[in-house]
């Protein structure tokens, strides 16, 4: 196993080598640079060519390439052009934020999506399951953005329940409790919306595994033995029917700090998926290539990670 999983690893660096390649091209094809947006009428031009120049941005392609790829590999990603931050402390700043809300929002998901997704499937066909089946289809259809903004609109606006906007109030100071409290005040509706959305994928493939697992020999044999109903699900059919959900595990640990564009961006949540809309738009190109670089490390590390959960949770298993 430890040998499969070094030469996973291995493999990610030919990986991400290409992704770097492929985000830094992508960026250089993006129109305008990060001045660009500097430039009026009043600008002089010969400011904005100086500042060009000293950003390395007039070099050959392959010099800016190989010296960005120099600086990343010793955690310099550069500087932010919008916030005159460094971009790691920045990105940093920003992953604990998306951290606590895709945390919040993955425990909701699991405490809905797991009593439903076996109470569906042990009743199938009963009032309850149609019911749950329906929330499924819901939830499903409904696109991101849509339920977020009603749920901002009428939790939000009308009744006023939760905050619209920020991921703290700034009248508190860190380390506080009431600096914590609005901390997780924030968060919840985004949260809640999130976990609402991503119930339905879980809710599926655990009543279609605990309607297999209800036909299968041990379960047969444990109820001729004599083993009351409700011990037969929990300690047979549901540990047995959790397996898909954790194949999809090592993607939603790894999800933690990717984030959702569309829900941070609606909620105006101070996160990476916020901090990536607003470089995209002000061109911000060193934020935006740093982000992409550590999505796509993330989605690599998922993969690896859903691998080994597998392996543990099913010694049958074995990474290939």
């Amino acid at each position: 196993m430890w040998k499969t999983i070094v030469r996973r690893i291995l493999i990610m660096i030919p990986q991400l080598l290409v992704l770097s390649i492929l985000i830094f091209i992508l960026a250089k094809l993006m129109p305008g640079d990060p001045f660009t947006g500097m430039i009026t009428p009043e600008t002089d031009p010969a400011r904005v060519a100086e500042l060009r120049e000293k950003a390395g941005l007039n070099d050959p392609v392959l010099v800016q390439y190989v010296r960005w790829v120099k600086n990343s590999l010793q955690g310099d990603f550069g500087k932010s052009y919008t916030f005159k931050r460094d971009v790691a402390s920045l990105i940093g700043e920003r992953a604990l934020n998306t951290f606590w809300l895709s945390l919040l929002s993955v425990i909701l998901l699991y405490a809905i999506a797991i009593p439903l997704g076996v109470l569906s499937g042990r009743f199938q066909n009963s009032i309850l399951d149609k019911i749950i089946v329906l929330y499924s289809f819901i939830t499903f259809a409904i696109p991101v953005f849509v339920l977020a903004l009603l749920f901002l609109f009428f939790f939000g606006y009308k009744l006023e329940w939760f905050p619209t906007v920020g991921s703290v109030d700034i009248k508190y100071d860190p380390g506080t409790i009431g600096y914590i409290w609005s901390k997780i005040y924030h968060m919840l509706l985004p949260a809640i919306t999130t976990a609402i959305l991503g119930t339905t994928g879980v809710i599926q493939y655990l009543r279609s595994e605990v309607i297999d697992s209800k036909t299968m020999d041990y379960v047969r044999t444990a109820r001729s033995k004599g083993i009351p109903i409700k011990k037969v699900y929990s300690r047979h059919i549901f540990r047995n029917s959790l397996l898909p959900i954790a194949a999809f595990f090592g993607f939603t640990i790894t999800g933690l700090l990717g984030g959702s564009i569309f829900i941070e961006t609606i909620f105006g949540y101070q996160g990476m998926g916020q901090l990536f809309i607003s470089s995209l738009s002000s061109r911000d190109y060193s934020v935006i290539t740093a982000l992409v670089m550590l999505y796509g490390f993330l989605a690599l590390l998922g993969s690896l990670l859903s691998d080994i959960i597998m392996s543990i949770v099913d010694p049958r298993i074995r990474i290939e």
